[in-house]
């Protein structure tokens, strides 16, 4: 398998790949596999254990991680609680008070034709998984797929992003002294470090990031056969038609995308404004983004910074494209890019053409609804879609003449706090999902299982050879 860029498409200055395992990326799948092969991970108090040991690790060891996430993205205390660290011990609690149920054996119903029989499902753990989380929410984005690989059975191997380097330091220090050692590793690194372990045979492979490195994945798991599920983002539209309080949309606006610096894979990427809500509604969002982060949003607290020189540089790049109404200022030297609402966009501009993963929202000018479903399905699915409307008949249109990953009215990114929601894309925002139930869902397989009796012997009706009596049986009951 060639070598290939896995993470982010670049080596970074300082990836080395340093804290490779003994054994490298094959023993370190070896060793996972014999304790797999123990029966160790199985029992359901084994499960328990790991999951209240990872959810003692996000209390106890906060400050380190909080430390963390601020150096790597500027992130600030509050911003880490409510989307890393709460996140996944949200996560972790809802699966441990439903666990015993999603485990439990299911019983189907089965057909006169083959009683007396019992017929059930029952679900088993798929082995040794693998986690390829990205930099923007690396622990939210990591931990949250370990929870559910933890839960089904399994033992798992997580790859951090080395773009996040303080993130993964703390998690490749911490998540041993805390989980099964043996069941769990981390392995740190670059592309390098990726491409080893994915010349390893999984039992599933997860990744969480952009679908040009997606594809490889999945290349590579081709060889082996192996499932994938690919989170891939996309460009998220956000719909706004006349009749709505413009002030309330776009506060929610705001803080769905400047959250993390526009650098979430949920978040709101353009606005389509219907009608004449367009110029309004910029300029409602100029004063949500002073609302929130003041008339100078580099000393606020609560806004963070770009992950890296090159994502600031083709940021920075898009900032032509349209007419700044608020933002627009930048510091490379700090990756400082202010909030940032462009109007007057065209739809074929460098900033429409992909994701934009960053603090940068056009606004677009579409006459009607009709425009803007048709402007929708013209553009690859996206991994959400998100209304602002007062009308039921627009909610029923977007559900089904569209096509996304989730759909969110009046509220962008809420839907991904929800466990009881499946977390996943569609088309080229991406394949499968997980979150609560439909995490064990992905890492377990629902195995069948039929119990028939020797006597009475009631298929001998079906043996052959076939008199006219068994066949007149035969087609009157299957």
């Amino acid at each position: 398998m060639e070598q290939v860029l896995l993470t982010d498409g670049v080596r970074e200055p300082g990836a080395s790949g340093a804290g490779e395992p003994a054994g490298g990326a094959a023993g370190t799948v070896a060793r996972l596999r014999a304790t797999f092969a123990t029966g160790r991970t199985r029992p359901t108090a084994w499960r328990r254990r790991q999951l209240r040991a990872l959810r003692a690790l996000l209390t106890e060891q906060a400050p380190a991680l909080t430390e963390a996430l601020a150096l790597d993205l500027g992130k600030s205390p509050v911003e880490t609680h409510t989307s890393e660290l709460g996140f996944v011990v949200n996560e972790i609690d809802h699966t441990l008070r439903h666990l015993e149920r999603w485990l439990r054996p299911r019983r189907v119903p089965v057909p006169l034709t083959l009683l007396p029989a019992r017929a059930r499902t029952v679900r088993e753990p798929l082995g040794v998984v693998l986690v390829i989380s990205p930099w923007n929410y690396p622990v939210m984005l990591g931990l949250a797929p370990l929870v559910g690989a933890l839960a089904a059975g399994n033992c798992a191997v997580l790859k951090p992003s080395e773009l996040a380097p303080a993130t993964s330091a703390v998690l490749a220090r911490l998540l041993p002294r805390h989980l099964d050692p043996d069941a769990v590793a981390v392995v740190e690194g670059a592309a390098e470090r990726t491409t080893d372990l994915l010349e390893q045979r999984f039992d599933h492979i997860l990744y969480t990031g952009n679908g040009t490195v997606g594809r490889i994945v999945m290349t590579a798991a081709a060889r082996h056969l192996t499932p994938v599920t690919l989170e891939l983002g996309g460009k998220c539209p956000v719909l706004v038609e006349p009749g709505t309080d413009l002030a309330a949309a776009a506060r929610r606006i705001v803080w769905g995308k400047f959250l993390n610096a526009g650098q979430s894979c949920t978040a709101p990427d353009h606005v389509l404004a219907i009608g004449g809500t367009a110029g309004p509604l910029a300029d409602h969002l100029a004063d949500a983004i002073t609302s929130m982060y003041g008339t100078d949003p580099a000393r606020s607290p609560d806004y963070g910074r770009i992950i890296n020189d090159r994502h600031f540089d083709r940021l920075t790049a898009l900032l032509g494209d349209g007419r700044p109404v608020i933002g627009g200022e930048h510091d490379r030297a700090t990756r400082y890019l202010a909030p940032t609402v462009l109007a007057d966009v065209d739809p074929d501009a460098p900033v429409m053409a992909e994701e934009i993963f960053g603090p940068i929202l056009p606004v677009l000018s579409l006459p009607d609804l009709d425009t803007a479903v048709a402007f929708v399905n013209a553009r690859a699915k996206p991994l959400a879609l998100y209304a602002f409307t007062p009308h039921r008949e627009t909610r029923r249109r977007l559900l089904t003449e569209t096509s996304s990953g989730a759909v969110g009215f009046g509220l962008p990114n809420a839907h991904l706090t929800l466990p009881g929601l499946p977390f996943g894309g569609v088309g080229e925002s991406g394949t499968g999902s997980y979150h609560g139930q439909y995490s064990i869902e992905t890492f377990s397989h629902t195995k069948a299982v039929l119990d028939k009796p020797l006597r009475p012997d009631t298929v001998r009706a079906v043996y052959p050879p076939f008199t006219a009596a068994k066949e007149r049986l035969i087609r009157r009951f299957t």
